[in-house]
């Protein structure tokens, strides 16, 4: 068989698909279910009309039974028969019985030795004894031959038509039972490493962009801030020198506001001297006074101190923006494996991760190094931005 699925050779060859063994495969699945649900039920009721104990004592031992039953028995045995109607479950097969049984597979298990396997066998039924039904017509004395022979021949006819059905179901059970036996494994392990590849790829491409910024557009400024400086004092006075010392000032403002976007881009002090002093910085430059206290004697990966500089520059500047603050501080240390970075300001208060300040997007910036974002800012203040980080690795500084 080509195909690896009951549903995909009854979606792909709907014709061809009545002389494959999917149809005989999916009443096979459908009856081991009945199976296995008779075999229980009568077991269970068995345990509840055939001893000597006490009714209580027997439903309870029954209840008992059952629940071991769909521990022990039925998840294991439900995902193997459902690679009759689906090829590709023979590894997760193995998986499911060198593994431990889950709450929901207990679930299901239960479900389907409950309910499940009543609807099964209705189905394989329903969709078998109509045409059964008109099958045994002939053999019914009271029809009238003619008639019967009719309905044999509607019954005949019918039987193909019974593949469809049963296999529709069949393929969907199977499709809910792996879903909940044999779930897709997740690959966290890689999901992980393909967000610290992007994470490095876009750190290289931002230290990238702060060197040609550095070594290309800021030499040409201050080559021509000097040179518009030099024409200037050699103008004689009047409107050509007033000209070149206004574009000697604005070449003089243009180089500042550059430097402090390569700043921005990538501090140099948090390459050079860590966490620690690059916070320290930013702090001296905020327009709100802030006290910084930070008790940290390592380094930390460079994806975690870019995360950490960036989001208590960002706290700061919507302190400076938005608190009303008259005074602000940064405390930082590390609390077991986490670095813990709390930003307090004495503003107003009333800061929402929701209300649009900015601070959503800190939190997804924390998220990709599986840090978190808290905040506590009562109506009225003060506000507390609580920073947690896991930092499991450090660096050793040179």
């Amino acid at each position: 068989m080509s195909d690896r699925t009951a549903l995909t050779a009854l979606a792909k060859r709907p014709l061809s698909f009545l002389t494959s063994g999917w149809p005989w495969r999916s009443i096979a699945y459908l009856l081991s279910s009945a199976v296995l649900g008779s075999v229980a039920l009568t077991v269970v009721a068995a345990a509840v009309v055939e001893t000597a104990l006490p009714t209580g004592v027997a439903v309870g031992a029954a209840v008992v039974f059952a629940l071991l039953f769909c521990w022990l028995v039925a998840p294991h045995f439900e995902l193997f028969r459902t690679r009759l109607v689906d090829l590709d479950l023979a590894g997760d097969a193995r998986r499911m019985r060198h593994g431990r049984v889950t709450v929901r597979e207990l679930g299901y298990a239960l479900g389907s030795l409950l309910a499940l396997w009543w609807m099964d066998l209705g189905v394989v039924a329903v969709a078998l004894g109509v045409p059964a039904a008109l099958l045994t017509a002939p053999l019914q004395p009271t029809v009238v031959p003619a008639i019967a022979y009719t309905f044999a021949a509607g019954g005949l006819m019918l039987i193909p038509v019974a593949a469809y059905p049963i296999t529709a179901w069949a393929g969907a059970r199977a499709v809910v039972a792996r879903a909940i036996l044999a779930p897709p494994k997740v690959t966290l392990g890689e999901v992980v490493q393909s967000r610290a590849r992007l994470v490095d790829a876009f750190e290289a491409e931002r230290r990238r962009i702060e060197r040609d910024l550095h070594d290309g557009a800021q030499q040409r400024l201050v080559a021509l801030s000097m040179k518009l400086g030099l024409a200037s004092m050699d103008a004689p006075d009047g409107p050509l020198r007033r000209d070149l010392e206004e574009a000697h000032e604005l070449a003089k403002l243009a180089l500042t506001e550059l430097r402090e976007l390569i700043r921005g881009i990538y501090p140099q002090v948090l390459t050079d001297r860590g966490l620690g002093a690059a916070i320290r910085d930013v702090a001296g430059r905020s327009t709100v006074p802030v006290d910084v206290d930070f008790v940290l004697d390592e380094r930390f990966p460079a994806t975690i101190e870019v995360a950490a500089y960036y989001v208590v520059s960002e706290a700061l500047t919507n302190v400076a923006k938005h608190s009303g603050a008259a005074k602000a501080m940064v405390r930082g240390s590390k609390s077991g494996e986490l670095l813990v970075i709390e930003i307090v300001d004495d503003g107003v208060g009333g800061a929402d991760i929701n209300g649009g300040s900015g601070l959503q997007g800190l939190a997804d910036r924390l998220a990709v190094v599986d840090g978190t974002l808290s905040i506590s800012s009562p109506a009225g203040g003060p506000t507390l931005l609580r920073v947690e980080i896991p930092c499991l690795q450090t660096v050793t500084s040179e």
